[in-house]
Order: structure tokens, then C-alpha cells, then sequence
């Protein structure tokens, strides 16, 4: 066979780098080395411009997907608004409804003072507006927002905040409101009622009840006083009432009723007077009657009425803190332990079952009576001064019973 390698034959490396060169290889033939050790330098440098082509390359490749998954992040971190990475309110994308609002909406109470902030705090609590952010920004736009008053508005869910400072701003908004009045609530107690409900000042109330009593209803019989007038019932008060027009259908209920049991005009004050004293003494419905009747029994007799709940009325403060001294001071006009007959006025707002049991009180000799449990308000009834005093022994039993 012959030495010659054919055409077809796979030719080794060291010959096939020669002959890439243009190289002829025989066996000792001159400056055979030389080739190869061109051939090996130039596969070095080859070699190295691939690690560097595929050094970029991987470069670029991890530029690309860091892109894409901060791109990625972006879109995740708007759709979910930024909690999702603990996001600050702050930075959260102010969102707002397209609006027009649907019904469902719970009544909303705007308090005296609240700013933009604070109302918008509501509104977004009550489903109203998307976003408080879009509320605060609505309501720094409209130059009328500052003009919002305070009361109980009905709005619509899911309003467009713009919407929603305009509908605060439409007295059509505000709704009436309910104010209930309890029996044996006194003038100033009612006051702090209404506004508690209506934000309607005490100031103005009083300043209703005493500057034009006339304005209110008040009948003459009153002697330009309120207490004891304001009857015990449950009100509706429409948006920017006045005060004196919240006042005046508590008057006319008490004129109706009284008219209605058909009490004589000219003892309206009186019977007001005393059903006050009952409701302020008597805890239980049953013992009304009985103590109206033991109070005619001691104005009959010529006696003080001895009632504390006048005393401490006079004076302005509770009756648990009323002490022996303030019974002994004859400066207080609803001392009754000092001065003969009724107080000058009632004593708070007597109801119904109080004004009947006036009118109506049941027959017998009591003139005196305790309480000789202060938690239940049982009450005991006597006649005479040693059977109160047995009563008194029970109140102090009790007293002691209960000192721990």
C-alpha cells in the first residue's frame, strides 16, 4: 500500500493544523517544527476571542432578564398598589371610582372641625369614596370644600371623590335626625342630649330657652323658666334646624299633654312641678303613686318635703354628693329641708306616668320614705316618725352591708 493518504481518509490533527497553513509535512524534511508552533499560538488566540465572545454574550443575556424581571416587578407592584411589597400608605397610587355611586351607603356624621383629611378617613371607612388620597385631592380642588357642614349625611357607595365633596356641600344630603329624651332629664341634660345628636351648641339652646321664651312656646305659666318643659319623647330633627325651633315642639308636647289630661291651665306649673319631684325620687312605677300622695299628705300638713333631689338640684350637683350641710343651708331656694312648699320650679322633665300619678295619687296617710336598697331603689313608706325610722335602720343595714 502506498504512504499517501487518500482524499477520503480522515487526516490526523497535527497534519490537518499543517496543511490549514498551507504546510507540507515529510518525515525530516527542513523547518518542520516551525509551522506547528504557528499553528499553536494562533489556536491560543482563537481561543481566547471565544471565551471572550461568550463572556459578553452571558453578560448580555443577564442584563436582558434582569430587565425583564424588574419590568415584571413594576407592573405587579402597580397592580397591587404597593402592599404586596409592604408599601407605604403614601405611596400608594391614588385610586378613585368612576362614580356615578349606587345605594347601600351608611349614614355618615361630619363632626364640628373635621378637616378634608378627616372626612375623607370617614367616607373611605363607609365604602364612599376608593381612596382617601382621591377624597383629600377632590376636596383641596373645590374652593367651596372648606364650606361643608357638620351634621348626618346620606350619601351613595362608590362615588367619584369630586361627587362626593359636592354632595356634602348639597344640603339635600343631610338627613334628620332622631334625639331622644329620657324622663328625669333636667334642662341642661337635654341640652347636652340634642347636641350630642345635632352639634347644635348648648350655648344656643340655652340662649334660645332664655332669651325669648315666647319664640319656644313657652306658656306663661312657666314664668319664662324651661325646666320641667321639655317633654320626654323621641324628635325628629331635620338639617339646619335652629335651636330654638329644636325646643319648641318639646314645649308644645308638654302643653298637649297636659291639656290632653286636662289639667287647668293655671296648674300647669304646679303639677309639673311635683310629677318632677316623683320622677326624680321614685325609682319603680308602682311607688309614683304613693309618693305623690306623700308629698300632698306633708304641703297639707304644713311640712318641708325634705327631698333631696331638690336640694342637690339647687346647688347643681348630684344627689350622692349632697351632704348634711347643704340640707342646712337656707340660701339655696330648692332647699326644701328649709323652705315650706313646692321649689320654685321643677326639677327636671317629668313623664307621663309621673304626671299621672300627680294627678291621680293613691289614697293614703304616708308622709315619709327612704330607699332602703340604693341599687334596687326599693323604697319603703311610713306614717309615722318611728316607723320611718325603723325604715332608716334597714337603709343603714344595708349601707353597711354594702361599705366594702
Amino acid at each position: 500500500m502506498s504512504n499517501q493518504t487518500e482524499w477520503w481518509a480522515p487526516v490526523k490533527s497535527d497534519e490537518s493544523v499543517t496543511q490549514l497553513f498551507g504546510g507540507e509535512r515529510s518525515a525530516g524534511a527542513p523547518g518542520a517544527p516551525e509551522p506547528r508552533r504557528r499553528s499553536r499560538a494562533s489556536g491560543r488566540k482563537r481561543e481566547e476571542r471565544l471565551r471572550k465572545q461568550r463572556r459578553r454574550r452571558t453578560i448580555s443575556v443577564l442584563v436582558v432578564a434582569l430587565i425583564l424581571v424588574a419590568g415584571a416587578g413594576y407592573v405587579v407592584y402597580s397592580l397591587m398598589g404597593g402592599s404586596l411589597f409592604g408599601g407605604s400608605a403614601q405611596s400608594k397610587e391614588v385610586t378613585d371610582y368612576p362614580g356615578p355611586g349606587r345605594p347601600g351607603a351608611p349614614t355618615v356624621v361630619i363632626n364640628a372641625g373635621d378637616s378634608g383629611a378627616a372626612i375623607a378617613t370617614t367616607l373611605y371607612s363607609a365604602g364612599i369614596v376608593a381612596s382617601e388620597g382621591a377624597f383629600r385631592e377632590a376636596f383641596d380642588n373645590n374652593p367651596d370644600a372648606a364650606g361643608i357642614q357638620p351634621g348626618s349625611y346620606q350619601l351613595l357607595l362608590e362615588m367619584k371623590a369630586e361627587d362626593a365633596v359636592r354632595a356634602l356641600l348639597d344640603p339635600k344630603s343631610r338627613v334628620s335626625m332622631k334625639v331622644t329624651i329620657p324622663e328625669g332629664f333636667s334642662a341642661e341634660d337635654i341640652y347636652t342630649r340634642i347636641n350630642k345628636v345635632t352639634l347644635i351648641p348648648v350655648e344656643e339652646l340655652r340662649a334660645a330657652a332664655e332669651g325669648d321664651p315666647a319664640a319656644i312656646g313657652l306658656p306663661a305659666e312657666a314664668g319664662g323658666k324651661i325646666e320641667g318643659w321639655l317633654f320626654p319623647s323621641t324628635y325628629q330633627v331635620e338639617p339646619n334646624t335652629s335651636a330654638a325651633a329644636v325646643l319648641a315642639p318639646m314645649v308644645a308636647k308638654t302643653v298637649e299633654t297636659l291639656t290632653a289630661k286636662g289639667v287647668p291651665q293655671d296648674q300647669w306649673q304646679a303639677v309639673l312641678t311635683k310629677a318632677s319631684l316623683v320622677e326624680r325620687e321614685a325609682k319603680m312605677h308602682e311607688d309614683r303613686p304613693i309618693m305623690a300622695r306623700a308629698i300632698e299628705n306633708r304641703l297639707d300638713r304644713g311640712m318641708t318635703l325634705d327631698i333631696d333631689a331638690s336640694v342637690a338640684y339647687g346647688l347643681g350637683i348630684s344627689g350622692t354628693q349632697l351632704t348634711r350641710e347643704n340640707t342646712q343651708d337656707p340660701s339655696n331656694p330648692y332647699n326644701t329641708y328649709k323652705h315650706l312648699g313646692l321649689p320654685p320650679t321643677p326639677i327636671a322633665s317629668p313623664g307621663a306616668v309621673s304626671i299621672d300619678a300627680v294627678l291621680s295619687p293613691a289614697p293614703g296617710n304616708w308622709v315619709f320614705w327612704v330607699a332602703i336598697d340604693l341599687e334596687t331603689g326599693e323604697t319603703r313608706f311610713a306614717e309615722t316618725y318611728d316607723e320611718h325610722q325603723e325604715n332608716v335602720a334597714l337603709l343603714r343595714q344595708w349601707q353597711a352591708e354594702h361599705s366594702g
